[in-house]
């Protein structure tokens, strides 16, 4: 079923709130509290603290536009009103942020694991993939819910 323009804009901009939202989990738990990597695993501490910053910069950013994006939607009447179409749209963008970022950086580039000091790192990185899948599966079923109502 075809989804309103009105929902639509609903559902992306939960879709780029949902990367950023995802992008700050991954930047403050991974990186800052649990002090599992950086961005970009160097002996040079500065490089890492660096590429941190502008992994934030870029999160926040999406946080912001997503933002904007809802408060422009509905200053025009063109915002739908569906926490579900929403909610799906964080989930979608927040699965897809896992699994973007989990394929790209883990493995294809591989500038750092999840927990590159764990016994199996491989382990933490697919378990950070299962996830982004999960969130992606999770918004698609609660945005159906909505558009098959």
């Amino acid at each position: 079923m075809c989804l309103k323009k009105e929902n639509k804009n609903l559902f992306t901009s939960g879709l780029i709130l949902g990367l950023g939202l995802l992008g700050a989990i991954d930047g403050i738990l991974f990186h800052q509290l649990l002090q599992w990597h950086h961005m970009i695993l160097s002996p040079n501490i500065k490089l890492e603290i660096f590429t941190d910053g502008l992994f934030t910069s870029l999160f926040s950013a999406l946080l912001i536009w997503g933002g904007v994006k809802i408060f422009q939607d509905s200053r025009h009447n063109k915002l739908g009103s569906s926490w579900k179409i929403f909610l799906g749209g964080i989930f979608v963008g927040g699965g897809t942020f896992n699994l973007v970022e989990g394929i790209i950086n883990h493995h294809i580039l591989q500038v750092h694991r999840v927990k590159p000091l764990a016994e199996n790192p491989l382990v933490y990185d697919l378990a950070f993939l299962v996830i982004g899948f999960f969130l992606f599966i999770i918004g698609i079923l609660i945005k159906r819910l909505e558009t098959n109502a």
